[in-house]
């Protein structure tokens, strides 16, 4: 048993939404026991940290030299020692758009994941195309995009917890087969009208990838995706590294979405944690320099940013306080995927999944159903 003390706790009110709480004492083992004074079993002195919700990342693709695709059985335990370095407890390895006898392979190495109890929780899968338009490809490769085919999601059913696709490229009817797999479905990567996009929102694909980043932008006649995601109840991703959306452009999502319909993501490549130089993304050259990783053409692919820098810097940028930015990483992640039940909160029966940060947004400690997994920076 343990307890944290001395630690300023984001917890939830009586209305659900969090709010810093200093004074009181969390005690947990493997699920929280109690948040009150008292101090029982061995004390970890949290030296007036913030004390939060382990974070949820629902895009990424790889961290620390691993990456979700890599026919390797220890890319993924890589980046599962190095996440809770980021005050990441649980993910969903992302996959890219390549051929359908690697992205098996990738679903089945997550489907073994998913049994194993090692560092950062992997909770499903996140499948990030085929099923895309070739025209907002991004950083997919193009050759294999492919029409819909359920028979790949049906497979993994047990495994994908979201599935990105372009809604002009698929049949409504798929969607609706996702949805009744309680798969989350997602908009990205897609060239839709605002009329299309609106109606595939109406229809139950009710997110969407990394808005504003591969999707029909807004324009004042041609709303496109970005205009159908402000303008609905869709939950948004947004990738708020600083490169991939402006500063400006976060302000804007944030004063027209409610905080429940935000996610930050990371969409981090391999290279996260690792510094300048060559990487690579789904069989493509990656060039990293500071902040910024493109291809050789100049196209910007996923970011190297992690997950608390993220919520660092849309915190800064938008004026969010930190308890309500703490929500875009834990509860709103959690009750979309329906495992808020047992994780996204600071609440006793729920799993100890927690993280500790300073002002700075440093981790501090990280600990995951109880046992303290820091994780190691790359």
């Amino acid at each position: 048993m343990t307890t944290i003390i001395n630690g300023r706790l984001i917890l939830p009110d009586a209305s659900g939404n969090f709010k810093i709480c200093a004074g009181k004492a969390l005690t947990f083992d493997d699920k929280i026991i109690s948040i009150d004074d008292a101090a029982d079993g061995e004390v970890v002195n949290a030296q007036n940290c913030f004390v939060a919700p382990g974070f949820i990342n629902v895009h990424i693709h790889g961290c620390a030299g691993g990456d979700t695709m890599d026919d390797d059985e220890n890319a993924l335990p890589t980046m599962r020692e190095f996440l809770p370095s980021s005050g990441v407890t649980s993910f969903l390895p992302t996959t890219m758009t390549m051929s359908r006898e690697k992205i098996s392979a990738a679903l089945e190495r997550i489907r073994r994941q998913q049994k194993i109890s090692h560092g950062a929780k992997v909770i499903g899968a996140h499948l990030e195309g085929p099923f895309i338009s070739k025209k907002f490809k991004g950083a997919q490769d193009a050759r294999h995009v492919v029409g819909a085919d359920f028979a790949l999601v049906e497979e993994f059913a047990d495994v994908i917890k979201i599935i990105t696709v372009a809604p002009e490229e698929v049949p409504f009817d798929f969607i609706d087969r996702c949805r009744e797999k309680n798969i989350v479905v997602s908009i990205g990567h897609s060239a839709a009208s605002y009329e299309v996009a609106s109606a595939a929102i109406e229809r139950g694909a009710k997110h969407v990838t990394h808005l504003f980043n591969a999707q029909s932008p807004f324009h004042h006649r041609k709303p496109g995706v970005v205009g159908a995601a402000l303008d609905s109840d869709a939950i948004v991703e947004i990738i708020a590294d600083n490169v991939h959306v402006h500063p400006v452009a976060q302000r804007f999502a944030k004063k027209i979405k409610p905080r429940s319909q935000i996610v930050l993501i990371t969409d981090s490549l391999r290279a996260c944690g690792l510094g300048d130089g060559l990487s690579e993304l789904g069989g493509q050259t990656v060039y990293v320099r500071g902040n910024l990783a493109t291809l050789a053409d100049g196209t910007i692919v996923g970011s190297i940013a992690t997950l608390n820098t993220v919520l660092k810097n849309f915190c800064a940028n938008t004026n969010t306080d930190v308890a309500a930015g703490v929500e875009l990483v834990t509860k709103n992640p959690a009750v979309e995927l329906n495992i808020f039940d047992r994780v996204g909160s600071l609440e006793v029966g729920k799993a100890a999944d927690i993280t500790i940060f300073d002002d700075d947004f440093n981790i501090r400690r990280t600990f995951i159903d109880g046992a303290e997994v820091t994780g190691r920076h790359g």
